[in-house]
């Protein structure tokens, strides 16, 4: 078990309990309410934390909903940049998504001691609870930040950083920070960002209907579709050979189901996307069906074979709607933080794929011997007992939105992927663990 030190000892039931309500509301985003942009969920979300770093003692704005901060200091800026929206619950939780249930894990046989389970617990509502009592911490103490410390928490990282547009037209953000929505030890590359449509006219389809995942981010769990006769006769005979992947046919409504296991899209290989399983079949019967497949999950482009030091080219087609013809799939590809976007985008015009830009983000490549990544290095090493050195990722995080910006946990590389899966959690000894960390980086950087 994480020791006790002077936050955990003083303030963790108190932090733990606010994790816990915070994963009580539902920050899915929905559709725009008036001064509600995301909906009134998150916006209610955003208002706890306000609220309760109001009760702390802190300045604090609210950016009509879009974002808001905590104010800690004086002198040049710092941001810690974190979110409270979070991408859709899914299927196949064991527990309310929005429960915060505390409990150990069977599973595990217990080992890893009690955890957290619900959307958010480590994307990214705990860290940002976390961070809030870190201040807390430094301030009951008396300690005097030399730079103004902005703890700035946004409404819409998921899906598409309006929240961040917002804070640029109505404030300024600071030149320097940390995100804690990445991984341990600290992240000094994150690769590019490229979401787009692909369109492909399917003559004489083997379906009448299909439609299959649920945000661009997120590796396709479900995938459904209406089959016709022809394709009915060749699924009792078919066998999938996709891992991890299983097919259910309702016999009444003629609807084919593909299930797969969903993942953070920057890491399509810790899940089973049931998209390709479904297209997969459907390949066999129709040549556009094929096509399709061939481009973005058999890469015959080659997209898979550019890398550099930050990692190799991920892609993953995670949502698709089939309508009037059409075959409309959205994939998300994470390219190597030391190239250009214009030479993914060759690659897919050679192909003749029609395609529609969707979000991107450029990459971003930090000095990992600069002040920020060494400072931050020293103070995970030291209070882990580590030796690590500073990684790439695929991720995209707030990070971006900085001159000099880089991700710093709350994962571990070692621990288990569960952001944007079923059953998240985070654990209370990482809970601990992080409080402390974040506690001596704050410390550190603002002295």
């Amino acid at each position: 078990m994480q020791k006790q030190t002077h936050i955990t000892a003083q303030y963790f039931e108190k932090m733990l309990q606010s994790v816990v309500e915070s994963i009580q509301i539902d920050s899915t985003r929905q559709p725009a309410l008036p001064n509600y942009p995301f909906g009134k969920g998150v916006a209610d979300c955003l208002e706890h934390f306000l609220s309760l770093a109001r009760s702390m003692g802190f300045e604090t704005k609210n950016y009509d909903n879009y974002i808001g901060e905590v104010v800690f200091g004086e002198g040049e800026d710092f941001a810690i940049l974190a979110h409270l929206d979070v991408v859709p619950v899914g299927s196949g939780w064991k527990y309310p998504p929005f429960g915060g249930v505390i409990n150990s894990d069977p599973s595990d046989g217990g080992v890893l001691g009690e955890k957290i389970w619900g959307r958010g617990t480590v994307d990214d509502k705990g860290p940002a609870i976390v961070s809030l009592y870190a201040l807390k911490a430094l301030k009951d103490q008396g300690f005097i930040p030399k730079r103004t410390v902005k703890l700035i928490v946004g409404c819409n990282e998921e899906s598409g950083w309006e929240c961040i547009e917002h804070y640029k037209k109505v404030a300024k953000l600071p030149d320097e920070g940390f995100t804690p929505d990445a991984d341990f030890p600290t992240i000094y590359a994150e690769k590019g960002i490229f979401h787009f449509h692909s369109k492909f006219p399917i003559k004489n389809p083997p379906f009448t209907s299909l439609k299959a995942g649920e945000a661009a981010n997120m590796v396709c769990p479900d995938a459904y579709a209406t089959l016709t006769k022809d394709a009915i006769v060749a699924l009792e005979n078919y066998k999938n050979p996709i891992p991890d992947t299983s097919f259910s046919f309702n016999k009444d409504t003629l609807e084919l189901h593909a299930k797969g296991k969903s993942a953070h899209g920057s890491t399509p290989h810790l899940g089973a996307n049931a998209l390709q399983a479904m297209l997969a079949f459907f390949s066999l019967l129709n040549d556009d069906v094929k096509r399709a497949y061939e481009v973005l999950f058999e890469d015959k482009g080659g997209l898979k074979n550019l890398r550099d030091e930050t990692g190799e080219l991920t892609m993953s087609p995670d949502v698709a709607v089939f309508e009037n013809g059409v075959l409309d799939i959205l994939t998300d590809i994470r390219y190597p933080a030391t190239m250009d976007l214009s030479m993914i985008e060759n690659i897919l015009r050679q192909q003749n794929v029609e395609f529609e830009q969707g979000h991107c983000q450029a990459p971003i490549y930090n000095d990992p011997n600069g002040k920020l990544i060494s400072t931050l290095m020293s103070v995970y090493n030291r209070i882990t007992g580590r030796n690590e050195r500073p990684v790439a990722i695929g991720g995209g995080t707030y990070a971006r939105a900085l001159k000099c910006g880089c991700g710093f946990g709350p994962a571990h590389v070692d621990d288990e992927s569960v952001a944007h899966q079923p059953n998240e959690y985070i654990t209370l000894d990482r809970l601990r663990q992080i409080a402390e960390i974040y506690y001596e980086a704050i410390k550190e950087l603002t002295k």
